[in-house]
C-alpha cells in the first residue's frame, strides 16, 4: 500500500532533499509540497495525505499552528504530522506534541530514519521513537508544569492496569516490551493503549507521554542524558549532500 506524504518547508533545497529521501522508498509517494504552514493546511484539506513531514519554523503559519489545524480535521483516517526539528533550539516541541504532532525527527537524521518514521506514522504507530520523546521531555522538563495531582478527574476513569500501561508507555517502552513486563499478550497491550487514547481523548502515544509527565506519573531523570552535538555543517546544503550520499 502506497503511503502518501506532503512535505512542508520554506527552504526549496530542504523540500527537494526530503522528497528525494522519501521517494527512494517505492511505497512512499510525495503528493504535494508547501512553503509555509498555511499552505500545508490547505494542501492537507484538499489531498488528505497519510503523513505531513513539516518543519517547525516556517513563515505565515509555523509548524505548531499548522499541526493544530491539521489534527483538528475530523476523519476516519486522520493525517499524521511528523515534525522536523533542530534538537538544540526548538523549545516548542512540547507544545507541538500537545497540538497533536505524532512524532518528530531532527534535521540531521539519516534517510532511513525519516523513512521509518513516515511508515510508522502512516501505520498508526503515532510516534517515531518514544525514547527520543522521553529524552527531549527530560531535557525540557522545566517547561512541563504539573497540571493536576495524580488522583485528579482525568485519571479517575483509568483502571490500575491501564495506568501501569500508561507509565510504561511514558518510559519509552514498546507494546512488545510492555507485554513482557506485565506478562500480557501484545494484543492485550495494544487494546489497553487504545482504551487509554479513547478515555483521554488523544490520538496517539506522543500525547500519552506528555500527559504522564504533566500528571507526575513519571519523573524526569535527575541527570538528563547527554545528547549528541549537531555535526558541523547541518544546514540544508549539508543535509542534502548527506542524504543523497547515503542513498547511493
Amino acid at each position: 500500500m502506497t503511503v502518501t506524504v506532503v512535505v512542508a518547508d520554506d527552504q526549496p533545497l530542504m523540500r527537494g532533499a526530503l522528497r528525494s529521501c522519501l521517494e527512494s522508498d517505492p511505497e512512499i509517494k510525495v503528493v504535494g509540497e508547501a512553503v509555509n504552514g498555511a499552505e500545508a493546511v490547505r494542501i492537507v484539506e484538499r489531498l488528505a495525505p497519510d503523513v505531513v513531514v513539516m518543519d517547525i519554523g516556517m513563515p505565515k503559519m509555523d509548524g505548531i499552528a499548522a499541526t493544530r489545524h491539521i489534527t483538528d480535521v475530523p476523519g476516519e483516517h486522520p493525517t499524521r504530522v511528523l515534525l522536523i526539528t533542530t534538537f538544540d533550539t526548538d523549545d516548542n516541541i512540547i507544545e507541538a506534541l500537545r497540538a497533536g504532532a505524532s512524532g518528530f525527527v531532527v534535521k540531521d537524521a539519516p534517510p532511513e530514519e525519516i523513512i521509518r518514521a513516515v511508515r510508522l506514522l502512516a501505520a498508526g504507530e503515532a510516534l517515531l521513537s518514544p525514547s527520543v520523546t522521553r529524552r527531549l521531555l527530560d531535557l525540557r522538563a522545566a517547561a512541563l508544569e504539573p497540571v493536576l495531582t495524580s488522583d485528579d478527574e482525568a485519571l479517575s476513569g483509568i483502571t490500575s492496569r491501564e495506568r501501569t500501561v500508561l507509565e510504561h508507555v511514558a518510559r519509552a517502552m514498546s507494546n512488545a516490551d510492555i507485554a513482557v513486563a506485565m506478562d500480557l499478550a501484545p494484543s492485550s497491550v495494544k487494546t489497553h493503549v487504545g482504551h487509554l487514547l479513547a478515555k483521554l481523548g488523544f490520538t496517539d502515544r506522543a500525547q500519552l507521554v506528555v500527559f504522564a509527565y504533566e500528571h507526575q506519573l513519571v519523573r524526569p531523570r535527575v541527570r538528563p542524558p547527554r545528547h549528541e552535538a549537531v555535526p558541523t555543517g547541518s544546514g540544508p546544503d549539508a543535509m542534502h549532500s548527506r542524504w543523497f550520499g547515503q542513498m547511493r
